[in-house]
């Protein structure tokens, strides 16, 4: 495997990103992934390495870019789970991001790809975690031409009643998506579960929907020692490997 860091050139300034895909047998399909709101760290970049080993040229940027570079977003990661005062600090972060904004850091993203050379110049495809379920929909909204795949994993924000809901623009994605969800969780109401499937198939959105049964927010992440559920996470990469197979490497 290979990996390095670039910095990208943002709207917001330098954006810096993490690259890893395999040494041989390229250039391979691209795959975004967007992080989630502790930001970008070991697991991630685990998470990035695992999709990089199967035949995927894998990007990981830093969303904060425009707060800080890792470690240095102005709270203690470490502590989040447990200390309130961190939580609601990595919250305000959080809160900093937009639709609108993480649509125009897509853009370079894209056009990186375009221009790597271990990249492959086909379909590209979208995974994220949490805060991110919104972004990557949002993605696949304004760059349908790109964006061929998209993996969403208990993703929140994704239907709101705000005008940049990005349910909203469902009717521009010409991506397969795949979205899951755990069976409690805080973060997405009971009604958006219920509502989505109706206002994905309206808009003509190809789609799965899962609820993964006895799981909480944050499942996927092994570190996450009082969520994690090891069937659930190997399940979440079946579905996301079988996904971009489908999508990113046609014919195969």
């Amino acid at each position: 495997m290979h990996e390095h860091n670039i910095v990208l050139e943002a709207p917001g300034g330098p954006l810096d990103c993490f690259v890893t895909h395999p040494e041989e047998e390229g250039p391979h399909p691209a795959v975004i992934l967007y992080m989630d709101a502790p930001g970008i760290r070991e697991e991630l970049r685990d998470m990035a390495r695992r999709l990089g080993t199967v035949g995927y040229y894998v990007l990981l940027p830093n969303m904060y870019y425009r707060t800080g570079t890792e470690g240095n977003y102005g709270f203690d990661l470490a502590t989040t789970m447990n200390n309130d005062a961190e939580r609601q600090k990595m919250f305000a972060v959080m809160n900093t991001l937009t639709n609108a904004l993480v649509v125009e850091d897509t853009g370079p993203m894209i056009a990186h790809i375009r221009e790597a050379p271990t990249a492959a110049n086909g379909p590209i495809g979208c995974v994220g975690y949490c805060m991110s379920g919104r972004y990557v929909m949002s993605a696949a909204g304004a760059y349908p031409d790109d964006v061929a795949a998209v993996a969403s994993y208990y993703g929140v924000g994704i239907m709101t009643d705000q005008s940049d809901s990005p349910h909203l623009t469902a009717d521009r994605i010409t991506a397969e998506c795949y979205l899951a969800f755990a069976e409690h969780d805080e973060y997405v109401p009971d009604n958006v579960l219920a509502a989505l499937p109706g206002a994905l198939a309206a808009a003509g959105c190809r789609h799965r929907i899962e609820q993964y049964p006895g799981t909480h927010h944050g499942f996927a992440f092994p570190k996450r020692r009082s969520v994690y559920e090891k069937a659930a996470g190997e399940r979440h990469w079946e579905r996301m490997l079988a996904l971009f197979a489908r999508n990113l490497r046609p014919g195969n």
